[in-house]
């Protein structure tokens, strides 16, 4: 193999290279936003928790029997 074809076959590498990084940047920055969706929708879900006394469901509430 000659030095030219070396350095043409390392110059492909690279640029196939370069090509899946820039891909694999997308990817993270998609998930990323879509992380930051996702934590603000769970801090807005444990505040509405805060403001209904901590839960949805009153453990102190007794609950009729579905045949009464």
């Amino acid at each position: 193999m000659s030095p030219d074809e070396r350095v043409t076959e390392l110059e492909l590498k690279f640029t196939v290279q370069e090509h899946q990084l820039q891909e694999l940047s997308e990817v993270l920055w998609k998930q990323q936003r879509e992380i930051d969706a996702l934590q603000t929708r769970l801090a807005l879900l444990a505040k509405k928790l805060e403001g209904e006394g901590g839960g949805l469901v009153d453990p102190q509430q007794q609950e009729r029997p579905p045949h009464y």
